[in-house]
């Protein structure tokens, strides 16, 4: 019981939550690089989970990379990279990376390929052009998932950068 009075003495001290390494400091070092990772993820799978998902080649190779990708362990990843890029903010940058790119990509895919069949047939049908059939039809229609693939992601990275 003591440890935790200690740990609440610790985190009611005024000089703890203010200056460089004060708790709201950290704080936002560590909401900074969240965002950071999760932007460099969006940009690399957001892209790629929608190409695949519009132009279904590729359909096999998602979910052996997702499986794959979530399967590897963190400090494992972690010590990998840190071995081959040193000390620094590098390697939990990539570690992290390898991370958040799978369920971020297979929201991106599933939200794509979640547009009713009947529909993305009437969009030809009616001669729309394959852009206008993903950003008119599909994307819409991703959105949900879309969504749900950020937010996963962003719980994943929070909860293992921290």
């Amino acid at each position: 019981m003591n440890i935790f009075l200690d740990a609440l003495a610790w985190l009611v001290t005024p000089d703890k939550w203010a200056g460089a390494s004060g708790i709201w400091w950290r704080l936002l070092q560590h909401l900074g690089f969240t965002l950071a990772v999760v932007a460099v993820a969006s940009v690399v799978a957001l892209p790629a989970g929608v190409a695949i998902g519009h132009t279904r080649r590729g359909v096999a190779v998602v979910p052996m990379v997702t499986a794959s990708a979530r399967a590897l362990p963190t400090l494992g990843l972690l010590t990998l990279v840190g071995l081959w890029s040193g000390l620094g903010l590098v390697a939990p940058f990539l570690a992290l990376l390898v991370l958040a790119i799978p369920p971020m990509l297979a929201g991106a895919y599933a939200g794509v390929t979640s547009a009713e069949a009947a529909t993305v047939d009437a969009a030809r049908a009616i001669g729309l052009s394959p852009w206008q059939v993903l950003t008119q039809v599909e994307l819409p229609a991703a959105v949900p998932l879309l969504l749900e693939g950020l937010r996963s992601t962003t719980l994943q990275v929070v909860a293992t950068a921290t």
